[in-house]
């Protein structure tokens, strides 16, 4: 079986994992610098993913290095499920995140800054832009990774 770039166990897939997980934490900073976010529930929600986002990426980019190393990528059918399900799981989650943090961002900007100063929605703003990021490299991920289960 030919190797497909970004699928589990390439040194593509170290990439996109480590990518996600660096968005994850831009974001996730961006947003916890200022301690009014609890505020809104869009804001929760989005740390909450990114929180769950960045041990998975983290995780399976450990498995990747090992992979990469080792030169013996896993290419087990139960494994992959599980990481194939993991993965869409957590981009439709951080998509439904980045979406609701951008659109909370937007109205508050809307309203003439009598909720939020400029600062304070410019930090909103990019800890959305990044988590929008690292939606990206999930999607990626899990779209390689599914089309690696459907070889198997």
């Amino acid at each position: 079986m030919d190797e497909l770039p970004g699928a589990l166990g390439t040194s593509a897939s170290l990439a996109l994992r480590l990518g996600q997980a660096i968005f994850s934490i831009a974001s996730l900073l961006f947003m916890c610098l200022d301690v009014e976010f609890y505020s809104y529930t869009a804001f929760c929600f989005l740390v909450t993913i990114m929180g769950l986002v960045i041990p998975w990426s983290l995780t399976l980019a450990m498995v990747d290095a090992f992979s990469v190393f080792v030169k013996r990528p896993s290419r087990q059918p139960g494994i992959m499920s599980i990481v194939v399900m993991g993965d869409w799981v957590l981009c439709f989650l951080s998509l439904a995140a980045s979406c609701s943090s951008a659109g909370v961002t937007d109205l508050l900007m809307v309203s003439g800054g009598s909720f939020c100063s400029a600062k304070i929605c410019g930090r909103y703003q990019l800890s959305a832009a990044m988590a929008f990021l690292s939606w990206f490299l999930s999607l990626a991920s899990s779209l390689f990774n599914l089309w690696l289960l459907a070889s198997i």
